[in-house]
């Protein structure tokens, strides 16, 4: 908010100016101050270290030997870990008290007590298996929630969608492929979407049929938002699981506005306008978070 509106005081002015109240905004900007400040004197007291902003985690450089901590909330530890070639990363929850922290096993204060452990290679991290995208251009990107492939803003998104021995032409408002650990967020909350419409519409459903898949199972899954049939689209292909060896393909029939983007980082996103393929199957490269 300082970025935006320059100082703090305006900040302030702003959003008290609408009626909102302010001060739970510093009482959130205090705590991440107080936990940064116990991170780095850990840091310090180890050894080398760099810190490294969000924002520039895509064009950042890892060491191959490189221990990583992320200080924020789980969306930070996903964003992270999808940029790593399997270095052990370290999730630190800044405020227990306010953010749930599934990816936040740790506070601040445990960080001393870890490195040593994570240094000799004897704590202990659970697998997570991530999703790819590889263009056929030669860009590549990883998520280790969701990959969306779809339009930019609110219009329909046109492709030819292969999965196994089948193709289709498909419009929809997008696609998403989500992991084992993205399996019990956006992908949850569209098949409980989809599972409330059919009962509404007197379609037996039980909220019970579907089931979250493991962390590190090799295996991804689709869905199609919102599929469109007209005379020439189809929405039989709508969700489905994408394996080692069967990969999903999309080939983008969008002049522009095409997009692919992770784990709902909309600014480090791929253009994917026509005539581009996407081949989506599980990474190679697969995750390791410090539990």
């Amino acid at each position: 908010m300082i970025a935006r509106y320059n100082t703090l005081g305006q900040a302030k002015f702003y959003v008290e100016h609408l009626g909102a109240d302010f001060s739970d905004y510093l009482k959130e900007n205090e705590a991440y101050a107080a936990s940064l400040s116990v991170t780095v004197q850990a840091l310090q007291a180890w050894g080398r270290y760099q810190i490294v902003d969000r924002s520039l985690l895509a064009n950042f450089v890892f060491a191959p030997s490189d221990i990583v901590v992320a200080l924020g909330q789980d969306g930070l530890v996903a964003n992270t870990m999808k940029y790593l070639e399997g270095q052990p990363l370290v999730g630190l929850n800044p405020e227990p008290s306010r953010w749930d922290g599934v990816l936040l096993p740790f506070q601040p204060a445990d960080l001393g007590a870890i490195l040593p452990g994570v240094a000799a290679d004897q704590r202990v991290t659970r697998s997570v298996t991530m999703a790819e995208a590889r263009l056929s251009d030669g860009q590549v990107l990883r998520a280790v929630n969701d990959l969306f492939i779809g339009p930019r803003s609110h219009t329909s998104a046109l492709y030819d969608l292969s999965h196994g021995s089948k193709t289709e032409f498909q419009s929809s408002s997008g696609l998403i492929v989500s992991t084992g650990l993205g399996s019990t967020a956006w992908l949850k909350s569209i098949v409980t979407g989809s599972l409330a419409i059919a009962r509404t519409l007197g379609t037996p459903s039980s909220e019970e049929a579907y089931q979250p898949m493991q962390w590190e199972e090799r295996a991804l899954v689709f869905a199609v938002r919102e599929p469109f049939p007209t005379r020439t689209s189809q929405a039989t292909l709508v969700y489905g699981r994408v394996q080692d060896g069967a990969p999903l393909r999309v080939r983008s029939r969008m002049p522009d506005n095409g997009i692919i983007f992770s784990d709902g980082m909309e600014t480090d996103y791929l253009q994917f306008t026509a005539g581009m393929e996407a081949t989506i199957a599980p990474s190679a490269t697969t995750g390791q978070l410090v539990i």
